[in-house]
């Protein structure tokens, strides 16, 4: 069943009121008060809501968590059944240094059709929506992903793009694709607009790929499905708790390679409200004694994709 359109002004109010909530703190290298700011914010917002929601992916387990975790309840106890997915601030770095990217986002789907992943890693691969699924493939040697891409894309192998997490995990990786001559867009932060940015041309990204995190890469998929866009992740498990945790949440497999619609499926609704200016959406501005956000939101059935500007007062 579709979600109804009117759900997305509702959503985007969420992203929007914990953004300005976070922007608060834009600058004040103090990341802990700003995500604290945002999550504060967009639990409020969503307890106003006629839903009977539930988290899927948020700020972790209910023993790490004190609101927003996972399986918590959310909405006026009415409604329609919801999951929801939520990153009140990515890039809590960015947001406490006035870096560019900082970001508030949500993924809402309807009750049993957004993934609910463990708080572990992921390796991904993430593309445009003109490269077919079966040209990447996380088995694939990294030279054959880069080659059917250029290949599909006619493209030399010199004028592709492929962003990437700059971490120490990434050296190898990194270093093939210097050797395959490949352009890099290396990424301090920011796992969800960073997988987004393959979602369309202006952007000037082939290939998202590397390790994240495992709920990011749920948040980052509900747009990419929207987007017609193709990903493929896997969990990667650091402990045996990880495991332990994996199992009880119902995943059988541990190797298995999750495609987008085993990680969304049936229609979906995503927010991404900029907090500073990013690739993505342009953040935060003050005008006229009032806050101006910008919000990048996605609606799959109705195939719409657009930036939707809001105003509010400064109180």
């Amino acid at each position: 069943m579709a979600l109804k359109k009117e759900l997305v002004d509702l959503f985007v109010n969420v992203t929007s009121k914990a953004a300005i909530s976070s922007y608060k703190f834009v600058g004040k290298k103090n990341k802990i008060s700003a995500d604290k700011a945002a999550t504060d914010s967009m639990r409020k917002e969503l307890n106003k809501i006629e839903m009977k929601g539930t988290i899927v992916i948020g700020e972790g387990e209910l023993d790490k968590a004190p609101m927003l975790y996972i399986g918590e309840n959310l909405g006026n106890g009415s409604g329609i059944e919801l999951d929801i997915a939520v990153d009140p601030l990515e890039g809590t770095n960015f947001a406490a240094n006035n870096l560019p990217g900082a970001l508030s986002v949500i993924a809402i789907a309807e009750k049993g059709n957004l993934f609910n992943a463990p708080e572990t890693y992921m390796d991904k691969i993430a593309v445009g929506k003109n490269i077919p699924n079966d040209a990447i493939n996380l088995d694939f040697p990294l030279e054959k992903n880069i080659k059917n891409i250029a290949d599909i894309k006619n493209k030399d192998i010199s004028n592709i793009t492929a962003c990437i997490l700059d971490r120490p995990r990434h050296k190898e990786i990194i270093e093939k694709l210097k050797s395959l001559k490949v352009n890099l867009k290396l990424i301090t932060d920011g796992d969800i607009s960073g997988a987004l940015l393959v979602s369309d041309d202006k952007y000037k990204v082939d290939i998202f790929l590397g390790i994240g995190g495992g709920p990011e890469g749920v948040l980052a998929a509900s747009a990419l499905d929207a987007f017609d866009c193709n990903f493929q992740g896997r969990f990667l498990f650091k402990n045996e708790n990880d495991i332990i945790r994996a199992k009880q949440m119902g995943i059988k497999d541990l190797n298995k390679k999750y495609q987008l619609n085993e990680i969304v499926t049936g229609d979906s609704i995503f927010c991404a409200t900029g907090i500073t200016s990013g690739d993505l959406v342009e953040g935060i501005t003050v005008n006229n004694n009032q806050y101006i956000t910008k919000t990048l939101v996605t609606h799959k059935n109705s195939k719409s994709k657009e930036i939707i500007i809001k105003e509010e007062a400064i109180p």
